[in-house]
Formats: structure tokens, sequence, C-alpha cells
């Protein structure tokens, strides 16, 4: 099974990074981008096991290591 993680900063939190890279991108010459934001992708493989408890037991790995929930969301995929 693989799970993938998708973590970005919450509505509303700075993000000088996102900041950092637009502006970059209109030095470039890519005025059209109106803002940037950056997060974290993570996979990872999974031992076999019903798709509910590996659903469950990735939400608790994000919730207690992988995502700072006070400041950034998370969404995830479980395959296989």
């Amino acid at each position: 099974m693989k799970a993938k993680v998708y973590v970005t900063l919450k509505s509303g939190i700075l993000d000088p990074q996102g900041k950092a890279v637009q502006q970059s991108l209109h030095h470039l010459g890519y005025t059209s981008v109106k803002d940037v934001r950056l997060g974290k992708y993570i996979e990872m493989e999974l031992s076999p096991m019903p798709a509910e408890e590996a659903k469950r037991q990735v939400a608790e790995m994000c919730r207690k290591l992988l995502a700072n929930t006070v400041i950034e969301d998370f969404r995830f995929e479980v395959e296989g």
C-alpha cells in the first residue's frame, strides 16, 4: 500500500517562502503569477492492511508528526 500526504499552510498564515518564489517568478517574467503557497509532499509505503485502518493510521501520523495542525492543513490518499 502507498500513502500520499499533502501538507499546506492554512489560509491566512503568511508564507515567506511562497512570496520569495512568487517574486523570483516575476523577475523571470512570469508576472501572471498572483500568489504562491509552498507545502510538503510525503510518500509512505505501508504494510498491507484494510483500507479503513490504513486511513486511520495515516490521519493519526499526520496529526502527531507530519503536520503542525496549528498552522497547517493536510490531506492524503491511500492506494492499494
